[in-house]
C-alpha cells in the first residue's frame, strides 16, 4: 500500500509540538503558510506560544544544512518530513472562496498535492471543523488530530459507583477494622485508589481502594478548613485531596459541585507540610480576542479571568470571623505569597519543589500542555487538576481531545493517582432556578 500524505494545519502544531513523529511510516507536509502563522504565535507567554517556538526548535534541529523540499525522514520507521510552498489558487477554489485566507491557501496546498500525487492519498490534518468541511467539499480527504485523543470518556461521565446487596459482614467489617485486604474482597480487579458505596438494605458504608496499603478501607467523612463535604462525591474528593500517598488528583463535574473549593481548602488544611499553595488557571480570551485588546495593565487585564479563584478564597474566608486565627493566616500567607493564584502561562519556569499545585479548568489545556505541567512537579509535590468537559472554552479541543481526559484515561489505575467525577451540585435554590428557567 502506498504511503499517505498528511498534510498539517498550524492549530495541530500548536496542539502538539511533536505531533509531526505520529504518522508512521508516511510522509508529513508543512504548509508554508502554517510556518508563517506559527512565526505570529512565537511571542508570548501562554503555552500556545510555547508550542510555536518548541516546534521551530525542532524543525531547525531536524533540518541543519539540509532543504525541505527533499524531505527530512523522521526517524526509524518513518516517512519523510516536506515544506509545500505557495500554489496558484484552483479555479475551483476561486469560484466557491471570495477571501484569500490562510485555511484557503492551505486548501490550495492540499489540492496540489493530491492532483501531483494521484496514486497516494492526501489527507488534510485539522482541529478546525469548518476547515474539514470546506476540504471534504472539494473533493479532499480530511480528519482531525486524533493522536491524543480519549476512545473511553464514560469515567468522566458517570458517578460514584454504589454497589447494593453487598455482604452485610463484610460492611461490618470495614467499620470494626482499619481496613480488608485486598485478596480477601469479593470485589476483584479494583482499580488503584477506586472510590465507590457499598449497600445491603439499611447498611452502607463509603469505601476505598487503598493500594498503598493494600486494604480496601472505609472513607470517614472530613472536613477541610472550614469547608464540610456535603455528599459522597465531595468526602471521597477530600479523601484523595488529604491524602499524602496520592500525589496527583484529577477533579471533574459540572459548575456548582465544588470542584475548585474542595482542593483550595484542602490545600490550605494542609499548608504547613508544602512551602507554597499554588492555585492556577489557563487565560481563553473570550472571542478569541487576545489579551492586548483589553483596556488597563497586566493585573487589570488578567484580574477577570482570576476572579473565580478569588470568589472560592472569600467562600473558605467567610466560614470563620474576620479576627480568627484562620482568616489571620490566609492573609500572611498571601502576603508572603505561599498562597499565589495566578494565570497558569506564568507558572511555567517555575520550581514546584514541596508545593501544593491546583490547576483549574484544565479541560482547556491541551494534552501536551498538561504532560508539561506535570513534569514540572519535583520533590514533595501534590498536584490536582479541576474541570468540566463540557464546559470547553478552547476552540480546537473537545470533551475527546482535552488535558483534562487525556490525563485521567492515561493515569487511571496508577498508585498515586486519583480521581474523583463531581455529578452532584450544591447550588443555592435561586442557581437551581435559574438554570432550569434559562
Amino acid at each position: 500500500m502506498a504511503k499517505k500524505l498528511f498534510i498539517l494545519d498550524t492549530n495541530v502544531l500548536l496542539h502538539d509540538h511533536k505531533c509531526i513523529y505520529n504518522f508512521e511510516e508516511n510522509d508529513v507536509i508543512i504548509p508554508i503558510v502554517v510556518l508563517e502563522e506559527l512565526d505570529r504565535f512565537k511571542k508570548g507567554n501562554d503555552l500556545i506560544n510555547f508550542q510555536a517556538r518548541e516546534f521551530a526548535r525542532e524543525m531547525d534541529k531536524m533540518a541543519g544544512e539540509k532543504a525541505f523540499n527533499e524531505g527530512i525522514p523522521l526517524g526509524a520507521k518513518k516517512g519523510k518530513l516536506f515544506v509545500a510552498t505557495g500554489k496558484p489558487t484552483p479555479e475551483v477554489m476561486k469560484e466557491s472562496f471570495s477571501e484569500n485566507t490562510s485555511d484557503h491557501r492551505i486548501l490550495a496546498i492540499a489540492l496540489h498535492v493530491q492532483e501531483k500525487f494521484k496514486r497516494r492519498q492526501t489527507v488534510l490534518i485539522t482541529k478546525d471543523i469548518n476547515l474539514r468541511l470546506k476540504a471534504k467539499s472539494l473533493g479532499v480527504a480530511s480528519e482531525d488530530y486524533e493522536n491524543d485523543k480519549v476512545k473511553d470518556i464514560d469515567i468522566l461521565d458517570k458517578g460514584v459507583e454504589i454497589h447494593e446487596d453487598f455482604d452485610g459482614n463484610q460492611i461490618e467489617a470495614l467499620y470494626q477494622h482499619q481496613g480488608i485486604p485486598i485478596d480477601e474482597f469479593p470485589m476483584k480487579d479494583l482499580p488503584a485508589n477506586q472510590y465507590f458505596i457499598l449497600r445491603n438494605g439499611n447498611q452502607s458504608v463509603l469505601a476505598h481502594n487503598d493500594s498503598v496499603s493494600g486494604l480496601i478501607r472505609r472513607v470517614e467523612k472530613h472536613g477541610a478548613y472550614g469547608i464540610e463535604p456535603r455528599n459522597a462525591e465531595q468526602t471521597f474528593s477530600l479523601n484523595a485531596l488529604l491524602n499524602p500517598d496520592i500525589k496527583l488528583v484529577s477533579l471533574s463535574g459540572k459548575a456548582g459541585t465544588g470542584k475548585t473549593l474542595l482542593a483550595l481548602a484542602a490545600a490550605l488544611q494542609q499548608h504547613k507540610q508544602y512551602r507554597q499553595i499554588l492555585l492556577a488557571r489557563p487565560i481563553v480570551a473570550l472571542a478569541n480576542r487576545d489579551l492586548g485588546f483589553l483596556p488597563g495593565d497586566v493585573n487589570e487585564k488578567i484580574g477577570p479571568y482570576m476572579q473565580p479563584l478569588f470568589d472560592n478564597l472569600g467562600v473558605i474566608k467567610s466560614r470563620f470571623k474576620a479576627t480568627s486565627r484562620e482568616v489571620n493566616n490566609l492573609d500572611e500567607m498571601l502576603k508572603n505569597e505561599q498562597l499565589i493564584i495566578t494565570p497558569l502561562a506564568y507558572i511555567r519556569g517555575r520550581s514546584l519543589s514541596d508545593a501544593f499545585f491546583i490547576v483549574d479548568e484544565a479541560q482547556n489545556l491541551t494534552p501536551h500542555e498538561v504532560k508539561t505541567i506535570i513534569t514540572r512537579a519535583g520533590e514533595g509535590t501534590k498536584m490536582v487538576f479541576t474541570g468540566d468537559v463540557q464546559q470547553i472554552d478552547s476552540p480546537y479541543l473537545d470533551m475527546q481531545s482535552n488535558g483534562l481526559a487525556y490525563l485521567t484515561d492515561k493515569m487511571k489505575g496508577q498508585d498515586l493517582f486519583a480521581h474523583v467525577n463531581l455529578v452532584k451540585g450544591e447550588r443555592s435554590y435561586l442557581a437551581e432556578l435559574a438554570s432550569d428557567l434559562l
